[in-house]
């Protein structure tokens, strides 16, 4: 098995200093680089493409959720805190596994059998299912929602305005990797700016030049692109 690229990303060189020799039990474990708060961890993810990062929460300036908000593309995530309140909030951004401190070596030894298994396994690209809950952090505020209660997706930029109930939190993801990601039988591209839930639609009526206008339950209009018009009358068989 090819090394399995590490970094370790935490604010303390002592806890840095003991997952280092620890990981050094598993000679399949290549700690490629350390960094001691996100905005040294960030850059050196995007340069390194690691396939993993053993990530600490509470780091100063911003935390280990923050960092993985930055990401385009995120490696395997395994959490190591000093912290448990945080295991729900840890899986549902998808992290591999969650680690106490002071770390246990049995506890590291099964992460590590998890990480080798992961990247085993032939990578299938995965869709959420509308239960799926995810968690979502726009400056002090934090929302934990599922999928279905998002009715519409706006691109803002290299970010992308979740909208539901009557909140609009930003997330930073392009609408292409959130696109990837929703379930295609219920999210649909409107156009280059909006993705729109089909669960929440009351009308669709024809626009200029054989597109097709969606009206939302809450009367947000959106045109479709002409050619969004016509794999939806595809799709739709209308």
């Amino acid at each position: 098995m090819m090394p399995i690229r590490t970094i370790i990303v935490d604010d303390e060189p002592l806890a840095v200093a003991e997952l280092a020799t620890l990981l050094k039990l598993h000679p399949e474990i290549e700690v490629s680089a350390t960094a001691d708060r996100v905005e040294s961890a960030v850059p050196a993810i995007r340069e390194l493409a690691p396939d993993l990062v053993f990530l600490d929460i509470n780091m100063p300036g911003k935390n280990g959720f923050e960092l993985l908000e930055e990401l385009d593309s995120a490696p395997l995530v395994i959490f190591v805190t000093a912290y448990d309140e945080y295991a729900i909030r840890a899986f549902e951004v998808n992290a591999l596994d969650y680690i106490l401190k002071p770390v246990n070596p049995q506890r590291l030894a099964e992460a590590v059998e998890k990480i080798k298994k992961q990247l085993s396994s032939p990578e299938i690209p995965v869709r959420l299912p509308l239960d799926k809950r995810i968690f979502i952090k726009d400056g002090e505020q934090c929302f934990f929602i599922e999928i279905g209660e998002i009715f519409l997706i706006e691109s803002v930029g290299n970010y992308a305005r979740i909208h539901f109930q009557d909140k609009k939190p930003m997330l930073h993801k392009s609408l292409n990797q959130l696109e990837e990601k929703l379930p295609a039988e219920f999210f649909f591209r409107a156009n280059r700016q909006f993705i729109f839930n089909l669960r929440f639609v009351r009308n669709i009526v024809p626009f200029f030049n054989n597109t097709l206008q969606v009206e939302l339950q809450n009367g947000v209009k959106i045109e479709m692109s002409q050619r969004q018009s016509i794999q939806f009358r595809q799709t739709a068989g209308i």
